[in-house]
Formats: C-alpha cells, structure tokens, sequence
C-alpha cells in the first residue's frame, strides 16, 4: 500500500509551496538597489529583526520621515486638482527617472508656490466678497431710506411681544410708532445701521435686536437677488439685506455687538441720493477689476497645478515605493563593522534562483566591490503559507483564507472547492431560467473584466467583480441542477422528449386525484414534467431531494477524512493514521455509509422498505427479524457486524493514543536526562529535536487527554449533526422551488387570466420585481452562505486545521494608497 502510494504524483495544487529561510548579508552601497530589485521581484518575505525597538529608533527612521512628508505633500497637490475640476492626465511619453532629493525640493517648491497663490487668492476673494456685499447693500437700503424720508410705511417688520395696554397707548408707544410721525429724520435723532446676513440667522437675529432695545427700533429686510460665496466653505448661501432704526448711542453700541456675534456684515449706506450713486459706481469699478484679478490668479493657479498634474502619478508611485523601500531595510540590522545590513526572510523554494540573479544584478548595477551574499539558513518556526492562485481560483482561495489560512504544507480545500461549493449551491439554486439569469450575470462581468479591474468600484460591485468566476461557475452548475429539476423559473419542459406517463382515458378528467398511468421508458434525463401538479410531485420530490442530499453530504465528509489520511500521511504522523483516521472512517460509514448503500440499494431495486423504521430499529432491535424491510440478503448480520464496529471505533477514537503519546515521550527521555553536548550553544538552539529542546517542552497527559476526549465527542455527535446538516440542500431546494411556483402560478398566472392590459402589466412587473430581488437576490445569497458553511464545518472540520499564515512578500505590487 505504501508503495502505491508513493508511486502517485506529487499533488502540488493541493499544498503551498515549499518555502526556504533565508540570509541576506548586503554591503551598504548596495542595500538600497537591491531590495528595490527584490520589490520587483515581490517573492521575499522580510523577517523585522527590530521588532523591538520603536519606530524612531530605527536607522532609516529619517528617510521614512521625509518620504510621508513628501506624500503629504502629494496628497495636497491631488486634493487641490480635484477640488479645482481639473482632468490631468500623465504624460505619454517617457520621463526620465527623478532622483528622491530633487523630487523633495521640487514638491517644497511648488508647494511653496500654490500655498501663496492660495492665500492671494483667498484675500482677493474676501475682498470681493466684501464688495458684492455692499453693493448689494446699497442697491437695496436704499429704498428703505427714501421710504423713511418720504414717511411711508413699507414692508417692516413689527414685534409684538404685549407691551402695549388698552388704556395707555400713548404712554407706551416704541420708537417705531413715534417715528411715524410727521417730522424730518434727522430732526428726531433716529439713526439707522445697514448690513447683511445669512438668511438662517435672521430670526434669531430680529429676536435678539428686538429684546436688546427692548422694541425701540424698526427693522426692516428684503433678500438679495444672488447668492454669495461663503469664504469659509466656498458654498453659495443666501443673504438677507437688513437695515435697523433706532436712536441713541447706546442702542448704536448693543447693535453692533450683535451684528459682529451673528456674523452680519455691516456697511455704511449715506442718506443722499447723489452720494450713494457715485459710490455704487466706486463698488462696481472696484468689483470688475477684481474679477479681472481674480480670474487671471485662477488661470495661473490652474496653469501650475497642471503642471504637477502631469507627473503626479508617477511622483506618487515612486514615493510610495521608496517609502516601502526605507521601510524594509529598518527591518534589517547592521552588523558589527556597520558596513553591511543583515536581513532574513521566508521566499519559496523555487524563487531562490531568480533571488540570487536580482542580487548580482543589484550589486552589479551599484558600483559594490562585494556582493551580497545570500544563504539558506535552518528553519525553527513555521513557514508561511503561499498558494499560487489565478483568476479562476484565487476567489475560491480567498472563501477558505476567511475561515482560516492553511497550515504550512497542509491539504488545501480550495482545489476542491472549485468544483464543490457551486455544485453545493446549485443544489439548492436548480432552477435552469434563473440560471441563465446568473450566467448573463457573470458574463457582463466578464465581458468588462478589462475596464472594470481599473476602474475604482463601490465594495458592493468590488465583491461581485472579484468572484466573477464563482458567479459563473454556480450558474453553469444551476443550469445543469435545473434540467436534471426540470424547472424552469418552476414551469417543466419536454426538452428530453415526452413524458413516460399518459393519462387513464382521453378526458384526463382524474389527473390529479388518481393519478397518470406509465406506457413508455422513463424519462431520459432529470425529473419527468409529468410530476409537476400530480397528487404525489410533493412527495416524490421531498424524497428524491433528501436521499440526494444525506448522499452528497457523507461523500463530501468522507473526502475530508480522506484528505486527514493524506495529511497525516505527509507530516509522518502514524499515530493519527492508526487511532483517528481509521476509527472516524469507521464510526462514519457503519451508520451513515450504511444508510447511504440503502438508499442507493432501494433506488436500483424499487423496494417498499422503510429505511427509518430500518435505521432506527438497527439500535432498538438489532436482532429482530426484518421483514418487508430486508433490502439485501444478509442485511441482519451486516447490521449487527457493523453496528459492533461503530460501537469499537469510539474508544479507539479515545483511549490509544493519549497512551501511545506518553509511551513515546518516555522512551525518548529515558536514560537522556543529560544530553550530548552540542559543539556550541547555537547547536542545541537551533535543532529543535534535540534532547534539550524536548526537555524544555513539559508533557502533560491530562490535558492531551482531555483534548483527545473533547475531540473524540465532537467527532461522533458532529457525525450525526453533520449529516442532518446536509439536509439543508432539500430544504433550501424545496423552498426556491415552491417560492418560483407561488410567484408564476399566483402573481404571473393570475393576472394573465385578465383581459384588461394594465392589470397584466402589473402581473408581469411584479413578477419581475419578484423574481430578480427575491430569488435572485436573496436566495442567492441564502443559498451561498448556506453552501459557505457546508464547507467551513462540515467538510473542513474533518482535516482543516486553518492555524497558518499568509506568504505576504514585499512587493511594489501590493503596495496600495493606503499604505502611505
């Protein structure tokens, strides 16, 4: 057997690649090329050898420094182009690479330049703002003063807060009333103060002006007809333009403080008519120029920030690089002469080659006297796990990476995933229209692959892009579950020829009370559509779907102890092979293995036999006699044979080898309490299976025990739950199977039994509606996730121990935006 099995080929899909620990001794002059080289190269995980030691202590803490200040400075310049609606795109032609200190005083430089261009024009802003302001001010205030010198009462607005009384009016008259008086404006001493303010402010404003004078002035507004620039915001907002009333120096000195608290800009408006035309025309001189000024700052401020544009790209990805570059060598150490940097790390067996050529060509292309030196050093801690994906699998890897990453060199559920988890899902999708429905879908997707991968999407459309293929393969798989459903969005077709069954007589009058009669072959391929609407489609169906599932279900948890039998096999461990593989596979198909042949037995024989009434008497009655329920000659014994086993494999699960753990730990200490002495201290550190290393490690019975026993229960009570837990195929089969038919029979259907138009076009759109978010949608989504924890638990939890790492290598490819 053993010989057969190391005859196989090596299955090199199913584990990650083999990987090597490695040094790297670079001299300095050539320490910064070549880990740029090894970023191309992007298959050399560093190992960060100053761990503990903070980021500021480190030796390349300075260029660090500078590169995130350089980013900043990028990220500015990006910001200031987007916030000025600028479209700039990089350069065609080939620029010449820039040096890291000319690229920094460049960026200070330009930088330097829009801040001043900035604040130049944040100041002209202002000041234009002001102007408008004002204008705007005295093209409306000046209406409410010749409205007051005219004494005529116009659109004020009065407060009313129940000062006055019935019997002494004129005693308690506000200025507002005796200002109505027939009498010159400035012969009364009434004063006025005119401005401008949000339009949200002004309630409050009127409220806080009306209690500050206790009622004595008159307030008076209108709105502008434009809208102004919020400086601080630079959002258009709506004014109101104000002019107050009121007498006396105190009131004066109360309503300035209010304006300056609420923001209102304040302007003086002069009484003469003369004098307030030439100053509007003094205002509107001021403003054309300004606009002139601050068009001219605008191109000039666009023209130079074009010219960053054109190389912001580029500036960005080669900060971005050199920041990952200074960032990996302060995982480096310097030796003691301080002329070299020592470096270690993971790279997979067969990048040693291509690691060693970029080294000599670093070394080559730096001028250095000495090149680096590069050794394969002996592993202690655990490799890194690394698969190498495409874009088929690499979605199907990254569904089991978020269970649990693969233990270095351990089974890899993804190979099969591939072809189970939709399989798994079409089971519970078959439906071959919505299929189809899919399958457009994930050609869309596919179709745009090119655009779409570099475009930025939303994380909805990010999700769906990248497990494309997953979309394409469930919907190839539920075209396929479908026609052997025979249901299409739940109607049946004779696509593989006619039915096998007929009606009694010509009428078909007892159809679906008695039944149909069978004259011919059966049906070639899937469910027969004259099932659909029979008195007995429910129950055959139920029948069919949960007998497939319990099959399905113990042929995916036998693969999993196989694939435990392989892992054991490949990390020499025996005693798992002997005491856990052999008594699970046992224990799983003395009963469940056993259920399984019945079903396929009473499939290919046609019996009546109850195999409820067989299972469950297999324990009750294990001798009685069978009776109708005899599927097979022997099928007594049999059971009897194998029920004694599954009993057996329980503490054989349990019991030999905790025992045989602790035979071995004592035989390998026994007499060796002093070990040999190694020819230095490195020695005994480094190999791990020597006798001080396992000296060091304490061996505690109970507790492996305990966690034998623990598995052991979980094991055999998982095998009961896990086959029941398959049954959510039927289930969720059935379910989208009858929600198709209530939404055809009972919404499509129903009202095309209407001769009126628009009551079948609502037919037609709420079936749609239906169709597309609820079975389409929601049950897709159900039925994934339904599928996602079949193979987390139930398949996985038979050989997956997910207790890895990932291979990240230091790559300039997988450097992203947000690792500035």
């Amino acid at each position: 057997m053993d010989n057969f099995l190391d005859k196989l080929p090596q299955m090199d899909l199913m584990r990650s690649e083999k990987m090597t620990l490695v040094q790297l001794i670079i001299p300095v002059e050539s320490a910064h090329r070549s880990v740029t080289y090894l970023g191309e190269l992007g298959l050399l995980q560093f190992r960060d050898l100053n761990a503990d030691k903070s980021p500021f202590q480190r030796t390349f803490a300075n260029q660090v420094k500078r590169c995130g200040e350089m980013s900043r400075k990028l990220r500015f310049f990006k910001d200031q182009i987007d916030k000025a609606g600028l479209r700039c795109s990089p350069r065609h032609e080939l620029e010449p690479d820039i040096e890291l200190g000319d690229l920094e005083r460049q960026l200070a430089e330009h930088e330097h330049e829009v801040l001043e261009m900035n604040s130049n024009s944040e100041k002209l802003r202002q000041t234009y703002n002001e102007l408008l302001e004002f204008k705007i001010v005295l093209q409306k205030a000046s209406g409410f003063l010749v409205s007051s010198n005219a004494h005529a009462i116009g659109d004020e607005t009065e407060l009313h807060e129940g000062t006055y009384s019935n019997n002494g009016f004129i005693e308690t008259a506000s200025l507002l009333e005796q200002e109505m008086r027939p009498e010159p404006l400035n012969q009364s001493g009434l004063r006025f103060i005119s401005g401008i303010i949000n339009k949200e402010k002004l309630l409050r404003f009127e409220r806080m002006l009306f209690r500050a004078t206790r009622g004595n002035m008159l307030f008076n507004q209108t709105p502008s007809d434009e809208e102004i620039m919020d400086p601080s915001t630079s959002e258009m907002v709506e004014k109101i333009v104000f002019v107050v009333f009121f007498s006396g120096e105190q009131a004066k000195t109360k309503i300035l403080k209010i304006c300056e608290a609420f923001g209102a800009n304040c302007y003086p408006v002069p009484e003469d008519t003369t004098k307030q035309r030439q100053l509007t025309r003094e205002v509107l001189s001021r403003l054309s120029d300004l606009e002139a000024t601050l068009d001219a700052g605008i191109r000039h401020r666009n023209n130079a920030l074009n010219s960053v544009g054109y190389s912001l790209t580029k500036w960005m990805t080669t900060v971005r690089r050199e920041k990952a570059v200074y960032d990996t060598l302060n995982m480096l150490n310097f030796d003691v002469t301080k002329k070299c940097l020592v470096g270690e790390g993971w790279c997979p067996t067969f990048a040693k080659t291509q690691i060693h050529e970029v080294l000599q060509r670093a070394t080559f292309d730096s001028n250095s006297q000495v090149g680096v030196i590069f050794h394969v050093m002996q592993a202690v801690e655990s490799p890194p796990t690394y698969f190498r994906t495409n874009k088929l699998t690499n979605a199907f890897q990254e569904i089991i990476d978020a269970y649990g990453v693969a233990r270095y060199q351990e089974a890899n559920p993804a190979v099969y995933s591939v072809v189970t988890y939709p399989f798994l899902f079409a089971v519970m999708f078959g439906d071959w229209g919505h299929g189809l429905c899919l399958l457009l879908g994930a050609l869309y997707l596919l179709a745009r692959e090119r655009k779409l991968s570099t475009q930025k999407l939303g994380s909805f459309m990010e999700m769906l892009f990248g497990g494309r293929y997953v979309i394409l393969l469930m919907a190839l798989f539920s075209i396929y579950c479908g026609l052997i459903y025979n249901e299409f969005f739940s109607v049946p077709f004779h696509i593989f020829g006619g039915s096998a069954y007929k009606c009694r007589d010509t009428t078909c009058s007892d159809a679906y009370t008695v039944g149909l009669v069978k004259y011919r072959d059966p049906y070639p391929f899937g469910v027969d559509p004259s099932w659909r609407g029979s008195r007995s489609e429910l129950p055959y169906l139920n029948s069919l779907k949960m007998k497939m599932s319990i099959l399905l279900g113990i042929a995916q948890m036998n693969l999993g102890l196989i694939l435990s039998f392989f892992n054991a096999r490949f990390f020499g461990s025996s005693l798992d092979i002997r005491y856990q593989f052999i008594p699970q596979m046992i224990f799983l198909n003395s009963l469940f293995g056993y259920l399984s042949l019945l079903i396929i037995i009473k499939w290919c024989t046609g019996s009546q036999a109850d195999l409820y009434h067989v299972m469950i008497y297999m324990f009750l009655s294990p001798t009685e006699e069978l009776g109708d329920n005899e599927l097979f000659w022997g099928q007594r014994p049999l059971q009897i044979l194998l029920l004694l086993m599954a009993f057996i494999a329980v503490p054989w699960m349990l019991f030999p080898k905790p025992f045989a753990l602790r035979k071995i730990h004592m035989e390998r200490f026994q007499g060796r309490t002093y070990g040999v002495l190694g020819t230095s201290e490195v020695d005994l550190d480094v190999e791990p299976d020597s006798a001080r290393g396992h000296q060091e490690e304490e061996f505690n019975f109970s507790e492996i025990f305990v966690h034998q026993l623990i598995h052991s229960i979980e094991f055999v009570l998982g095998s009961v739950s896990n086959t029941a837990s398959y049954l959510r195929l039927w289930a969720l089969s059935l379910a989208h199977s009858e929600l198709s038919t209530v939404f055809y029979e009972k919404v499509l259907l129903l009202a095309w039994g209407y001769e009126n138009i628009l009551i079948r076009l609502i037919g037609v759109a709420v079936f749609a509606f239906a169709t597309a978010f609820i079975l389409l949608m929601m049950e897709t989504l159900s039925a994934f996730l339904h599928a996602l924890r079949l193979h987390w638990v139930e398949f996985m939890g038979k050989f997956f121990n997910g207790d890895g790492y990932k291979f990240k290598p230091f790559s300039f490819a997988l450097i992203s935006d947000d690792d500035e």
